[in-house]
């Protein structure tokens, strides 16, 4: 089964976030519902979707999710946004 790293980002908080996932449009509905109670995503209810990135197992959508969230970096954020393919260049290295 196919499996998702995804980043959603909230206008009111300014704020990404990056998740994992096989069902993207449910794991949102539930960010937006707050269903995930100590999550980081509770700070908002307007998370929009800003990219899709599908890999072919969870354990390397796991991988890029940690790779990414190890950086801290809302200007990394943006650069895997604008450009995707620094994900397969992750994945290529590990």
């Amino acid at each position: 089964m196919p499996h998702f790293l995804y980043i959603v980002y909230s206008k009111s908080s300014t704020k990404y976030y990056v998740g994992e996932t096989h069902n993207i449009q449910e794991r949102i509905q539930k960010h937006n519902e707050h269903e995930y109670a100590n999550s980081f995503s509770k700070i908002a209810n307007d998370w929009e979707l800003v990219l899709t990135f599908e890999c072919i197992d969870r354990n390397s959508t796991l991988y890029l999710e940690r790779f990414i969230k190890k950086m801290k970096s809302k200007v990394f954020i943006e650069k895997i946004i604008q450009n995707p393919e620094i994900l397969s260049d992750i994945l290529s290295k590990k």
